[in-house]
């Protein structure tokens, strides 16, 4: 027996190896098949991933691009404004001068023909009816050129401003749509 019982046992130990290799191979295959799986499912996460990074680098350049853009065009009207501004200021400034070197002009005038008239004067009282009046006239003069040279200086001061209060006002407008949403 113990001849049939060891060929027996010959003939089965191929039997298991061969049962044991069977169950090898499918686990095999099946781990294979879980990897392979894995794999396939790690690769189209990391596709998605890509794709989804690019799509959202893509947006944020785009709106970059886009701020940019707006900042250059908002800084270019901030220049353009203070130049202009700055053009009207000068303009005023001149046409301020032109009455200054005017009224002096006109003044000096005034005092080389009161000096004429003084020393033409033949009484002590012709005089000082004479100074009495040019001082009149002086002062009234000086009073009528200080209101007009005021009424000119707030004119051109609110015209020039009136480029820089546009950009603030732009800037207020824009600045606070943001905030207000």
């Amino acid at each position: 027996m113990t001849t049939a019982a060891t060929t027996a046992a010959l003939k089965a130990k191929p039997a298991a190896k061969l049962i044991i290799e069977d169950v090898a191979a499918q686990a095999k295959d099946h781990f294979e098949g879980i990897v392979k799986a894995g794999q396939e499912q790690a690769t189209k996460h990391f596709e998605q991933t890509v794709a989804a990074t690019k799509e959202q680098v893509e947006k944020a350049s785009a709106q970059l691009l886009k701020s940019y853009e707006e900042y250059t065009a908002f800084s270019k009207a901030n220049v353009d404004a203070l130049l202009k501004s700055g053009t009207i200021a000068a303009k005023g400034a001149e046409d301020i001068n032109k009455e200054l070197v005017a009224f002096a002009q006109a003044s000096f005038d005034k005092s080389v023909a009161a000096g004429r008239a003084l020393l033409s004067a033949k009484s002590i009282n012709e005089v000082v009816e004479l100074q009495n009046s040019y001082a009149k006239q002086s002062f009234d003069s000086l009073v009528a050129e200080a209101t007009k040279l005021q009424e000119l200086s707030v004119k051109v001061a609110n015209e020039a401003f009136a480029p820089l209060n546009a950009r603030v006002n732009a800037a207020v407008e824009k600045f606070a749509k943001p905030l207000a949403a």
